[in-house]
Parts: structure tokens; C-alpha cells; sequence
């Protein structure tokens, strides 16, 4: 840990709600301790969508803190969710964004006029960059574009941190630009960005996650879509901290399509290394990682449906 990264203080308990994922299955039961699942309840129907978000909630000294990481794919899907499950996300002392691409700012706008209030929107620089996808023999496909001016103009108090800080008082750590050190998490071909007056290679350096300390027992880190890797991410979070146990990894570990085949095995592996008690892969981790995931790691793998808030 370096001398200029700021410390994480242990909190006392944390609770992550997933108001949006890929995957929604009302009939999945708990399955472990930590995993609480919303009432049948058919008047209060939740939607499932190609994006993801989550509200945070850290309790440390008879306080709470609420944090909102990213805000999903559409301008509804994440308010609608939130509505039904009775959370209110203007409540939230800030929204972090894993990154800036769509399927994790699409409801922002949309969230921060509902709020009726200025909120703090932390992000990396490169979140605000012009993106597009350059596959083989087609046209590139041009990415939505995150807007500063209009999340200025909606009420987003945009805060740029390249590097690691805190939020919560201290008990939650943005981690910033993640170190790229492991051998097979190579980010994603074919991604380019628009830098200077050219496109060019766009390796998502705004990707950042989210970690918590839970008194005692170790980290727990939330990715949004682990474009550094989801090993890259866990290590770092590791060296900043200084904190080497980890109680649980949540999140996407983007490992579905063809590309990412051959990366999903050596990322079980590591992840066996780590040992986190739990684990709940989810959004772009992609239905193949994730089943091969149960299969190596039953004892500590989480199916996650939308709604459920993880208890820690």
C-alpha cells in the first residue's frame, strides 16, 4: 500500500442490494447464509435487464452510509427495481460509475432528475471518452457516449479520480485505475477509443470497483464488469488495502463470448488461489463461465437473481 492511498476503515456490516442484472428467477431460494431473497410477491413484479447496478449499504459506528454503483442499462429498469424493493437511491451520499459504458450509466440521467438534488458522481476521466467496437471484416460499431454536460445538467456533481479514494466516511474504497499485472486478462480486443484527433486502442482504463472491509473478516470486492480482469481487480484491491483475505467477489467477471473462452479456466484457478468465501458472478460473467464456476467452486458460488441483497 502506498503511503499516498488513502486507508479503509473496517466497517461492522454491509448489505448489497442488486437492483439490476442479466438474470431474474423469482422461484431461486436462498442459498447460503449471506444471499437474502425478496418475497414472492406478484403485485411487485422486478425487471431484468443487460446491465447492472447496485445499492450499498455500510453500517461502522452505529451509522449508515448508502452508495449507488452504476445505474444499468435503461432509463427505467434500475428506478423501476428500486421502487418495488423500497430503496430510494436519491438517498445515496454518491453514485460510483464501474466505468462509462452504457449498460452501466443508461439510467443515470433518468436517476439523477428523479433525485431533486445535487448528488456526487464519482468517476475515472477516461469514463467520458468516445468508444466504439472494431470486430473483423464489419463496420465499427459506435458505443454510446456517457454525457457530462447532461449529467451536470440533471443535478451530477461529477468528482474525476484516476486513483484509489474513499467514500462512506472512509469505509468504502474506489479503487481508480486498476494495475494490469496478470498474464491472461488481456481486456477486451477490438474495443478502440477516441484520444486526441485518432481511435485508438481503447484498453478501459476507467474500469474500477468497489471495496469494502468487513470488520475481522476480510474484503469485499464489487466489480461492475472487470474489464482489468477480475484477478487484476481482487489483487489490487488486496494491495491497497494492505487487507489480504477476501470474504466475498461480486459482480461481472466478463468472460462470456468466444474471446473469453480460453480465459475462464485460468481464472477459476486463480480464483481458487484467493479463496474468497463467497462468490456471486454475475452480468457479463456469461451463462458458460458461470456454470463452470459451480461446478470448480460449489462451496462458495452464488446464483444471483435480481433483488437479491447480500449480507455481510
Amino acid at each position: 500500500m502506498s503511503p499516498h492511498t488513502p486507508q479503509i476503515l473496517a466497517a461492522d456490516r454491509a448489505e448489497i442490494t442488486v437492483l439490476v442484472d442479466n438474470y431474474i428467477d423469482i422461484f431461486v431460494p436462498s442459498q447460503k447464509s449471506i444471499d437474502l431473497r425478496p418475497p414472492f410477491a406478484l403485485d411487485r413484479p422486478l425487471l431484468a435487464e443487460h446491465g447492472f447496478s447496485c445499492y450499498i449499504r455500510i453500517f461502522a459506528n452505529g451509522k449508515e452510509h448508502d452508495i449507488l454503483l452504476d445505474t444499468g442499462l435503461s432509463c427505467g429498469c434500475m428506478l423501476h427495481n428500486a421502487g418495488q424493493l423500497g430503496i430510494n437511491p436519491a438517498k445515496a451520499e454518491a453514485i460510483v460509475l464501474s466505468h462509462g459504458h452504457f449498460d452501466h450509466t443508461g439510467g443515470l440521467s433518468s436517476m439523477l432528475q428523479t433525485a431533486g438534488h445535487q448528488l456526487p458522481v464519482v468517476a475515472h476521466p477516461d469514463a467520458f471518452l468516445s468508444r466504439r467496437l472494431q470486430s473483423k471484416g464489419k463496420d465499427p460499431v459506435n458505443l454510446p457516449k456517457l454525457d457530462a454536460i447532461a449529467i451536470k445538467q440533471h443535478g451530477g456533481d461529477i468528482i474525476e479520480r484516476p486513483g484509489p479514494s474513499v467514500l462512506a466516511s472512509g469505509h468504502l474504497m474506489v479503487t481508480g485505475e486498476i494495475e494490469r499485472t496478470v498474464p491472461f486478462e488481456k481486456g477486451f480486443p477490438g474495443m478502440e477509443a477516441y484520444v486526441g484527433d485518432q481511435w485508438v486502442p481503447d484498453w478501459i482504463l476507467d474500469d474500477q470497483a468497489v471495496v469494502i472491509n468487513i470488520n475481522g473478516k476480510g474484503l469485499v470486492v464489487i466489480s461492475g464488469c472487470a474489464h482489468a480482469g477480475i484477478i487484476n481487480t481482487i489483487k489490487y484491491a488486496q494491495k491497497i488495502t494492505g487487507i489480504e483475505p477476501v470474504l466475498g467477489v461480486i459482480g461481472g467477471f466478463h468472460l462470456t463470448g468466444p474471446l473469453f473462452v480460453p480465459v475462464i479456466e485460468p481464472t477459476i484457478k486463480a480464483m481458487k488461489q484467493i479463496n474468497p468465501e463467497y462468490i456471486v458472478p454475475m452480468h457479463c460473467t456469461g451463462w458458460d463461465a458461470i456454470n463452470r464456476f459451480f461446478s470448480a467452486m460449489p462451496d462458495s458460488c452464488i446464483l444471483n437473481t435480481v433483488g437479491t441483497t447480500y449480507r455481510f
